[in-house]
């Protein structure tokens, strides 16, 4: 069996991370350091053709992300970041699932800085926040694709820097190191310790 067909095994049931014991993050986290020792792609941020496109989140440590899954009567969809590296920009969308015409939408863009060939910081710009059926939210490229296209979303839509000042977060920057990268799987490690393995779509 392959280093990378381990690991993806672990972490198929995982529930992105909802549903792991300590021993099995244990376990996760040693299959991801064996992994990233034979990664590919030694200098990721020269290979955007590569890195670029959209790309499903299958684990992650981030209590952020995981906490989503904490709104009532509603459970945690599917998560993506969708990366555009000819306009240096990260597109991160969690789907909430609910009651019927209830689904949410939670996305949070930022502008990325390469730092080195394996590094970016990343600094919030935007997030928006709803009802699916209200927000008219069909895919994450159709989303992606208003944006770009200057489409705002009230009251839905916030400037980050003002929304995470709310939040008590008077920093919303950060960086974001590529430590595996192939064709189809990315690993990632961010500032805060964190770390997120996700397949592309």
């Amino acid at each position: 069996m392959s280093l990378k067909t381990e690991l993806l095994q672990i972490v198929a049931n995982t529930n992105r991370g909802l549903s792991v014991s300590e021993i099995d993050k244990v376990n996760i986290l040693t299959a991801v350091e064996k992994l990233e020792d034979h990664n590919p792609t030694q200098n990721p941020l020269n290979c955007p053709e590569l890195l670029k496109g959209d790309w499903r989140l299958l684990y992650t440590t981030s209590k952020s992300i995981l906490g989503l899954d904490n709104v009532p009567l509603a459970h945690l969809g599917e998560i993506y970041q969708c990366i555009r590296t000819e306009s240096t920009k990260i597109y991160n969308i969690a789907e909430i699932i609910g009651l019927p015409f209830l689904e949410g939408l939670v996305s949070v863009s930022a502008n990325f800085e390469t730092v080195s060939t394996k590094r970016v910081n990343v600094q919030f710009q935007r997030s928006i926040f709803g009802l699916q059926r209200l927000l008219g939210y069909l895919s994450p490229k159709d989303l992606i694709k208003k944006m770009e296209t200057g489409n705002y979303f009230p009251p839905f839509d916030f400037n980050f820097n003002w929304f995470d000042r709310i939040l008590g977060n008077n920093n919303p920057q950060g960086w974001l190191e590529i430590t595996y990268l192939d064709e189809t799987l990315r690993i990632a490690r961010g500032n805060q310790g964190n770390v997120f393995i996700l397949e592309r779509c």
